[in-house]
């Protein structure tokens, strides 16, 4: 039985090749390749619309950017304009392009610090400078792409298994559940306040709020800079409770090492209350600290975990030494630093 534009006016074509076959770009990445034909429905439309009309499982933006590309063409001519107007029986051809989003949950090798590993978690001791989770500007590269390397497990949890973050620039200790069940538990657990998460952090200035600093300062998005985070008043800016506590551990004329605990897991949280005390941490140029020479970003280490055991309650702890670059400079500076466990 024959059928009119009319009767199918989204056809597609017959040949595998222009029909959704899967090829491959120059990366080697799965590309499909489809060719339409626009019925009255379509007539009249914008190219764009047209495109979103006939290829609905894609957002607008994203054809819009295959046009754009040079991945669209129109009776066999590359269409030059989002908003060109398209007509009735119009061919289109469309390379439909692997995005950025598509591909980054994809195994990547790397060399990582596995620093306990069971049939439920992992702990991974992460150098600064890797960012944890794909996002704009960083999809691949990331822990998450060599979490997927090292145990093809994880392709089955959510997220490859992380729960908690840190920091590109910042270096230290991460669990990682390697079963769903695992990352259910130890999620409650972190909400829950249950998790032990302590940080060696290098400081600006001279101590001076004594031996312990309870900093109880909520935090939310700074309003003047929405890539910062900042100190805010819950009764007039939208934001959390942020609790941590921090420890003089040695202090020199512009300098201080201290070590914080965190109670909750706000973001840039000690970065933000170190900066409200005055304190911005050395290298963390985005809260006021100064670049230092050998530190690539704020000189800020998770040096110590410690959770039960998702699946057994067995306790758990474990202690990570700073960076070679962050020993280095708390020895040139004099701030005592001589044993991995701090006094309290």
């Amino acid at each position: 039985m024959e059928h009119s534009l009319e009767d199918k006016p989204n056809s597609i074509a017959t040949d595998p090749l222009e029909s959704g076959l899967d090829e491959t770009d120059i990366h080697g990445e799965a590309i499909e390749l489809r060719q339409v034909v626009l019925g009255l429905g379509q007539h009249g439309m914008r190219l764009d619309k047209a495109l979103a009309e006939v290829v609905p499982e894609f957002s607008r933006s994203y054809l819009q950017q295959l046009i754009e590309a040079g991945y669209v063409s129109v009776n066999e001519r590359l269409a030059a304009k989002q908003s060109a107007t398209v007509r009735c029986g119009d061919r289109m051809h469309i390379s439909l392009q692997p995005t950025p989003q598509s591909t980054a949950f994809k195994p990547q090798a790397m060399a990582l610090d596995v620093v306990y590993r069971d049939a439920d978690v992992l702990v991974i001791n992460k150098p600064a400078g890797l960012v944890v989770h794909p996002a704009p500007g960083n999809w691949s590269g990331t822990l998450l792409n060599g979490l997927l390397a090292l145990d093809s497990d994880l392709m089955d949890v959510p997220r490859a298994g992380i729960v908690h973050r840190l920091d590109k620039d910042t270096s230290g200790l991460m669990v990682v559940a390697r079963t769903r069940a695992a990352m259910d538990a130890l999620v409650a657990a972190i909400a829950a306040r249950e998790v032990g998460r302590e940080y060696l952090a290098i400081a600006h200035g001279h101590w001076g709020h004594g031996p312990l600093w309870h900093a109880t300062s909520a935090i939310g998005r700074d309003p003047r800079n929405r890539l910062r985070m900042a100190v805010v008043d819950l009764a007039r800016q939208s934001g959390k409770a942020a609790a941590t506590d921090i420890y003089l551990l040695a202090n020199q004329v512009a300098l201080c090492l201290v070590r914080c605990v965190l109670h909750t897991g706000r973001t840039h949280q000690i970065r933000v209350h170190m900066a409200e005390l005055g304190h911005p941490l050395l290298g963390d140029l985005v809260y006021g600290g100064k670049p230092t020479p050998g530190l690539a970003g704020q000189a800020l280490h998770a040096f110590r975990l410690g959770f039960a055991h998702p699946m057994t309650g067995q306790p758990l702890r474990f202690e990570a030494r700073p960076p070679a670059a962050l020993e280095r400079l708390m020895h040139a500076e004099g701030l005592g630093y001589t044993e991995l466990t701090p006094p309290g």
